[in-house]
């Protein structure tokens, strides 16, 4: 118990100093990068670059925000208190309606109340991940004179920084531009499994907590996505927003 506490508390901070580390590497590294060494012109390139990472990053943190304010047994339910077919998470110690699962990076869990939130927050942190990689290979491209048309550049590009790092031809905030790539496309991948994952189980129907009716067994996998991300989903996705409470069952 005492571990997945820790683990509640460190993998936040773990979320927000990778979060941090790319915002730095964006505004001093990259988009300076693209402007070609020319301080009095923005190319349209790096202007276009920048309204899309700030878009990302409204996104990102704007639904991680909802996340933690929609936090499911916000009414006050006990987890001493016994209800039928209710789960109950240890960790928050609480009764949790329609529970999917405790997500440690946000330090609550994700119901009904903020599953649109965490979809969401995992959708744009994967799209986040995916631009930092691409501007990060961009930026390797140019000032280490590769070219990643090989797919192996890619795998051989670690040990070589490595071998140029310590041998003092590499500067440190290259090194940590390399670093980043791996952690990157890493948690990209980790995003889109939990985005699609969760698109999935939605589109089915009920959480495995939820009891099946003859009203869910007719919905379709449209209806069911209707009912979690409402009818104005593409704001919501163009827009951090929090979606009406609905009182439980």
């Amino acid at each position: 118990m005492f571990l997945l506490q820790m683990l509640n508390l460190l993998a936040p901070l773990y979320f927000l100093c990778l979060l941090a580390v790319t915002l730095s590497l964006q505004l001093f590294l990259f988009l300076p990068d693209m402007c070609d060494g020319r301080s009095d012109s923005v190319p349209f390139s790096g202007l276009l670059h920048g309204c899309f990472f700030l878009f990302l990053l409204v996104n990102t943190l704007g639904n991680y925000v909802l996340v933690i304010w929609n936090s499911p047994g916000a009414g006050g339910l006990s987890a001493e208190v016994e209800l039928p077919d209710k789960s109950v998470c240890r960790l928050c110690a609480r009764v949790l309606w329609d529970q999917e699962h405790h997500c440690f990076f946000t330090g609550t869990c994700i119901s009904r109340s903020n599953l649109r939130s965490f979809v969401l927050f995992c959708l744009h942190s994967c799209l986040s991940c995916f631009h930092a990689l691409v501007m990060g290979v961009g930026f390797i491209s140019s000032n280490f004179s590769l070219s990643f048309c090989d797919p192996l550049t890619f795998l051989r590009l670690l040990p070589l920084s490595i071998t140029r790092f310590f041998s003092g031809s590499l500067l440190s905030s290259h090194m940590l531009v390399v670093l980043m790539l791996y952690l990157w496309f890493t948690v990209g991948l980790a995003c889109a499994a939990f985005c699609g994952h969760q698109l999935l189980r939605i589109s089915m129907g009920p959480t495995c907590y939820q009891p099946q009716t003859a009203e869910h067994n007719v919905m379709t996998w449209t209806e069911n996505l209707q009912k979690v991300f409402g009818k104005q989903w593409l704001l919501a996705i163009l827009m951090p927003q929090s979606k009406p409470k609905t009182c439980p069952p």
